[in-house]
């Protein structure tokens, strides 16, 4: 009766010891199944951030880049490159690429003395801790349309700033380009660094045969014909100075008539 007795204990004792390790089972199983679904929740918040903080830069940029182009338009920007004399342009897709390369600005001031074009306008990013700093850089050419042109560049946060800063400095480099009858007085070729620049007189008519800085070069000296090949590095500031380049090679009629003791009539036949 008593070995019964203990075969009975040892079974119940068995049937509690499996119950229990079958409900600890379970119990782990809804643990581990609580902090997968806590994992899961974090990742999803995380990426959900994440896409949050890249829309907000991105409308950060958008504002930017209206800002910019509402602030070129207030100061009525014309596009250059591509113009041809007769008024004829490229095609749209073509002036689609050459926008926001080369522009020409006609300030409305108290005085008309000179004209401004806006040859190039460049943004660059900083990124700090706080997020991005942009800064712009303008390039712009002067002149009064009478033999008077020059050249600056300016750099700043804003980008009237960095156009008047620009527009500055080229009122203070201005130098003289020799003009007969609406041409230049002879064949010349400049150069700056990897870039040249070829400039050759042309006939009444001809127009201004030539593209972005040079042709806002010459519209800006007062130059109506006039035939141009750049060879070499394309980059705007470099071929501005070839250009400018070419001007500082021209010999000028009065002083070389001076030189040679003849009058003007004498000199050009």
């Amino acid at each position: 009766m008593d070995t019964m007795d203990t075969i009975e204990t040892k079974e119940t004792i068995e049937k509690v010891d499996a119950v229990d390790t079958t409900e600890t089972a379970e119990k782990v199983d809804a643990v581990d199944a609580v902090e997968t679904a806590e994992k899961v929740d974090t990742t999803e918040t995380i990426e959900t951030v994440e896409a949050a903080e890249i829309k907000e830069e991105a409308a950060v940029d958008e504002n930017i880049n209206d800002k910019a182009e509402n602030e070129q338009a207030e100061a009525k920007p014309e596009a250059v490159y591509g113009r041809r004399s007769g008024g004829e342009g490229r095609s749209d897709g073509r002036r689609g690429r050459d926008r926001g390369r080369d522009r020409d600005r006609d300030r409305d001031g108290a005085d008309k003395e000179f004209i401004e074009k806006l040859v190039k306008l460049n943004r660059t990013a900083k990124v700090v801790k706080g997020g991005r700093r942009f800064s712009f850089s303008a390039l712009t050419v002067i002149g009064d349309r009478k033999g008077n042109v020059g050249y600056g560049f300016g750099k700043a946060n804003d980008v009237s700033e960095a156009i008047r800063k620009s527009i500055d400095k080229a009122k203070r480099n201005m130098i003289k380009l020799p003009v007969k009858n609406g041409t230049i007085p002879h064949e010349v070729t400049g150069f700056f660094k990897a870039s040249r620049v070829l400039l050759k007189p042309a006939c009444s008519g001809t127009g201004i045969i030539a593209g972005g800085p040079v042709r806002a070069i010459m519209e800006a000296g007062g130059v109506t014909d006039v035939l141009s090949k750049s060879i070499g590095a394309s980059s705007q500031y470099n071929v501005v100075k070839a250009t400018f380049d070419c001007i500082n090679r021209m010999m000028d009629a009065k002083a070389v008539a001076k030189r040679r003791g003849k009058s003007l009539n004498e000199l050009w036949g």
